[in-house]
C-alpha cells in the first residue's frame, strides 16, 4: 500500500488552466455553463489532458458484513448482505440497472462477506467472513486492513487493464453506516448523534439504539483520529478498507473517480487522511439523504453534482451523476469555437 500512495502525484492544475482558457473560446458567455465548465477543468487536471475522456467508466461494488450487527443496528438481518450480492451477480440490484443505462464494466468483489459465496459473477478477494463486533474488539486487525486495500487496488488495476476511463465504487454490508459513522465521528470530532441516520429505514428508538452503540464502541476502542488507517482498522470494515484502497489506487492511474454517498465519502475522507494528494482525484456524485454525509462533505470541501434524497448505497448515486462527466467532455470536445463558427466575440472583450 505504501508503494501505491508515494505513486500518486498533485493533480495538473497547467492543464486545467489550459482547458479554462480553452472553454473561454467556445461559442457561450464565459463561464455559462457554470458547474459543468468547472468538471471540465477537474476532469483535465486529473488527466493532464485538454480533451479528457470518460468513456467507458467502470464500476466496482465491494461487499463485506460487519460483526456489530449482532447489536441490532440495522432493519435488515446479516443474510441480506450475501443475497444481495448474488443479485449484483444476477443483474437485478439498482447499481446493475444503472451500470447498463451508462455502458459500464461492473465487477462485485467479496472482501468479507460473513457466508461462503460460490456464485458466478463474483470475484473472490475475501480477507475474513466478517469483521469483528467493534463493541467488544477491533473490528480488524491492521494486516486485513492492508489485505482488503491490497485487493481494491488488484480490482482498479483490473479496471483499468479493461479500458476504464472513470472509476465509480460501490458497496454492500448490512450495518455499514453503523461502521462509517463511527469512523466519522472520530476523524471529525463530531458527535455521533450529529452524523447518525435511518441507515435501511430504521426507527427513532432504533436509531437511538443505534447511537448508543456507536459510542460504546468508540469508548472501547479509543482510536486515535491522526491515525485514519488505526481508525479503519479500530471501528471500520472490510468494504470501507477496499474503498479506501480503490480511492488512492485510481488516484495513483490517474483515474477519475466519482463518489457516491455517506459510505464512500467516509472512505474517500480516510483515503485524503493518508493520502491528502487523492482529493483532486475526486469527484463527488450527489448528496445523501444521511446526515453524516453533510458532515463528510464539509470535512472533504466537497460539493456533489446531485441532490436527489438518496440513500441506496451500490455506487447508484455515483452512475446517475456519470452522464454529467459524459456532458463535460463532450462540451470541451465537440462544441465550436467562435472562430470555428464564424460569430463574433466582440461583446466578451
Amino acid at each position: 500500500m505504501h508503494a501505491i500512495v508515494d505513486q500518486i502525484q498533485s493533480v495538473d492544475l497547467k492543464a486545467g488552466e489550459a482547458t479554462r482558457r480553452y472553454l473561454d473560446t467556445l461559442t457561450k458567455p464565459p463561464g455559462s455553463l457554470g458547474a459543468l465548465e468547472e468538471l471540465a477543468i477537474q476532469l483535465s487536471t486529473i488527466t493532464g489532458e485538454l480533451k479528457p475522456k470518460v468513456m467507458p467508466p467502470a464500476v466496482i461494488v465491494f461487499a463485506a458484513d460487519h460483526g456489530v450487527a449482532i447489536e441490532g443496528v440495522s432493519a435488515f438481518p446479516q443474510e441480506v448482505t450475501a443475497q444481495m450480492v448474488a443479485n449484483f451477480a444476477n443483474g437485478g440490484a439498482a447499481i446493475n440497472v444503472f451500470a447498463r443505462q451508462i455502458d459500464a464494466l461492473v465487477e462485485i468483489v467479496d472482501v468479507g462477506v460473513a457466508a461462503t459465496l460460490t456464485m458466478t459473477g463474483v470475484t473472490s478477494a475475501k480477507v475474513r467472513h466478517g469483521t469483528a463486533n467493534m463493541v467488544e474488539e477491533d473490528a480488524m486487525q491492521s494486516a486485513e486492513v492492508i489485505k482488503a486495500m491490497d485487493a481494491s487496488v488488484a480490482a482498479v488495476e483490473r479496471a483499468k487493464k479493461a479500458g476504464a476511463k472513470c472509476l465509480i465504487v460501490g458497496e454492500m454490508g448490512i450495518a455499514n453506516t453503523t461502521a462509517s459513522s463511527a469512523m466519522l465521528a472520530v476523524l471529525t470530532g463530531e458527535s455521533v448523534a450529529r452524523v447518525v441516520g435511518a441507515g435501511t429505514g430504521i426507527n427513532p428508538q432504533q436509531q437511538a439504539h443505534k447511537v448508543a452503540v456507536i459510542e460504546r464502541a468508540i469508548a472501547a476502542r479509543n482510536a486515535d483520529p491522526q491515525a485514519p488507517l488505526a481508525v479503519l482498522a479500530k471501528l471500520g470494515g472490510l468494504e470501507i478498507a477496499a474503498m479506501t484502497g480503490a480511492y488512492l489506487a485510481a488516484a495513483a492511474q490517474r483515474l477519475p473517480t466519482v463518489v457516491d454517498g455517506f459510505i464512500a465519502t467516509v472512505a474517500a475522507l480516510t483515503a485524503c487522511r493518508i493520502c491528502p494528494a487523492v482529493r483532486g482525484y475526486l469527484i463527488f456524485g450527489h448528496r445523501s439523504q444521511e446526515p453524516g454525509h453533510d458532515v463528510a462533505l464539509t470535512a472533504l470541501e466537497a460539493r456533489p453534482l446531485l441532490d436527489m434524497g438518496m440513500r441506496l448505497g451500490e455506487g447508484s448515486g455515483a452512475a446517475l451523476a456519470y452522464p454529467l462527466l459524459q456532458a463535460a467532455t463532450a462540451m470541451v470536445a465537440e462544441m465550436a469555437t467562435f472562430n470555428d463558427a464564424g460569430v463574433s466575440d466582440k461583446a466578451r472583450l
